[in-house]
């Protein structure tokens, strides 16, 4: 299945980012079954705490491109997007969202309690993109468990 594919860059692009120097975040934006751009998280490297892998992806794409009703496009997220990166998907009219991890998973890690962010945001907005939740969940979960072993969030 395409989702598949396109959640495994996500997950690879969180790894990338690690190598970076950076937290286990990345995002991929698909079109008609195209990559069209892809953001890891450079929370560290850039010096910016909000430059997080679907904000930096929406970011620069709309700068680039002039796009900002991204209603045609999937967004693939190795972890389900925090308030922030939710919010900007609302923005844009982003279509659809499909992520690995969720943020109660993440939270989990961390020893955390957590909650369902993209889905609070999306139910209480003008806009929400359709959702799917889970897929390769355990491999987004490999590497930010192997991260955060050793490393404190933010």
């Amino acid at each position: 299945m395409k989702d598949e594919v396109f959640m495994k860059q996500a997950i690879e692009l969180s790894r990338l980012a690690v190598e970076h120097g950076n937290e286990p975040f990345g995002a991929v934006l698909v079109k008609d079954g195209e990559t069209v751009c892809t953001n890891e998280n450079q929370i560290y490297t850039m010096h910016d705490p909000t430059f997080h892998g679907e904000a930096g992806l929406i970011r620069r794409f709309c700068a680039e491109t002039g796009i900002t009703d991204l209603t045609d496009y999937t967004m693939y997220s190795s972890c389900e997007p925090c308030f922030m990166c939710s919010g900007a998907m609302v923005w844009v009219k982003l279509g659809r969202l499909v992520f690995g991890a969720s943020n109660d998973d993440l939270e989990h890690i961390l020893g955390n309690n957590g909650c369902a962010c993209s889905q609070m945001v999306f139910e209480n907005s003008f806009h929400g993109p359709q959702v799917t939740s889970g897929v390769l969940r355990e491999e987004s979960l490999a590497v930010l468990e192997s991260y955060f072993k050793s490393h404190v969030k933010g």
